[in-house]
């Protein structure tokens, strides 16, 4: 149940098309994993080694809610502005065409039925083209049109710096489109006054939005079960310069870290929860979203504060209206008052001419504002 490694490929622009590896501590989805064994090669690796037991899911009973359900807005769409850190430049013909600090990159994207906008040569210009899909560990299948490049490179959204990076699973250590609920919650965390809010990011992944927080003013605790995930979060820590913020760092299950904090009586005003559609965590935890979500959602709102900014959900990779989670949102917090927002977020072409910007869909969310 948790942390992940995770799609966005399927991830947003990745994560709706092919499914790929998720971020952040859990094998995401059955992109990149091995064909089943014959029959018998699998009885005959079971007769060797033993099978291989699943980790027991927790039982704690879904809570049952009575009240009100929330107010609603629906459908929401936020999109994701030209930050100076980023531009969805063109896409189209099953892929895109984007800017992550000075690297241009292209990836494929399943959602880009229409025809390109830009002319050729601006996307023969890309320092690097993902080619397919390969194993967890190394480049993967990057093409380099102009010259072999390294790893990673220095990049900055919202004022915080970070690394991005050339994964494996054609991802690169940020997923813009949540741009919108980040903005969002420097608003919320620098309006508050007295104390500093506290904010729990689970499926933390590289900590891109956890830094953000800690920057703004909050108290951030950040969970992954990937240990390689919260390594990238050290070193954009250091890279940003926010080596004193309150951040913690915990590689963990995020289902049995949110259980234990339950039982704590530990509490936190603003929740961000980024699901992999599938995932393992470190000791054979199990996650599967349609099974496992409600109890998640459930045990956030119990470790919400009583003076909450709010809970944000975002879910990628899934076969469903935004009125799915919608319909839990508001079921799991019935109630409490406030309103549930749900819809899509999206990223809107900035290159050329403006008025031709077209959007793309990266993923569904709902999130829980206390105030109508």
């Amino acid at each position: 149940m948790a942390g992940r490694k995770r799609d966005k490929a399927g991830r947003p622009g990745d994560r709706k098309g092919a499914p790929a590896k998720r971020r952040g501590g859990q094998s995401a989805s059955d992109h990149g994993r091995p064909a089943p064994a014959p029959k018998r090669a699998q009885q005959a690796q079971k007769t060797k080694s033993g099978p291989q037991p699943e980790a027991p899911l927790i039982d704690r009973p879904l809570g049952r809610h009575s009240g009100a359900l929330p107010g609603e807005r629906i459908p929401l769409i936020l999109e994701t502005s030209e930050d100076p850190g980023y531009q969805l430049l063109d896409s189209g013909a099953g892929e895109k065409l984007e800017r992550y600090g000075p690297m241009r990159i292209v990836r494929p994207e399943a959602q880009a039925l229409w025809p390109r906008r830009l002319k050729p040569g601006e996307w023969d210009s890309a320092d690097a083209v993902f080619t397919g899909d390969t194993e967890e560990d190394g480049l993967g299948r990057w093409a380099f049109p102009k010259a072999p490049l390294g790893e990673t490179w220095p990049m900055q959204l919202m004022s915080v710096d970070f690394y991005g990076r050339l994964t494996s699973f054609r991802h690169v250590g940020v997923f813009p489109e949540q741009l919108a609920h980040w903005r969002f919650m420097v608003e919320q965390i620098e309006a508050r006054k007295g104390s500093p809010a506290k904010v729990l990011n689970l499926f933390g992944y590289t900590g891109v939005a956890s830094l953000i927080a800690a920057d703004a003013g909050a108290e951030v605790t950040h969970v992954d079960a990937s240990k390689k995930a919260i390594g990238w979060a050290r070193e954009n820590q250091a890279l940003a310069g926010l080596e004193k913020k309150p951040v913690r760092w915990i590689c963990e299950d995020a289902m049995k870290f949110l259980l234990r904090e339950e039982k704590r009586g530990n509490s936190y005003d603003l929740i961000l929860t980024d699901p992999p559609k599938f995932g393992r965590g470190p000791n054979g935890e199990v996650w599967h979203l349609f099974d496992h979500l409600p109890l998640m959602l459930d045990v956030c709102r119990a470790v919400l504060s009583k003076k909450p900014i709010g809970l944000v959900l975002t879910a990628y990779s899934i076969r469903a209206s935004f009125y799915s989670i919608h319909e839990l949102m508001r079921e799991t917090m019935r109630g409490a008052g406030g309103r549930v927002e749900s819809g899509e977020l999206i990223i809107r072409e900035t290159g050329g001419d403006p008025s031709e910007g077209r959007a793309l869909s990266t993923s569904l969310f709902s999130r829980w504002l206390p105030h109508e």
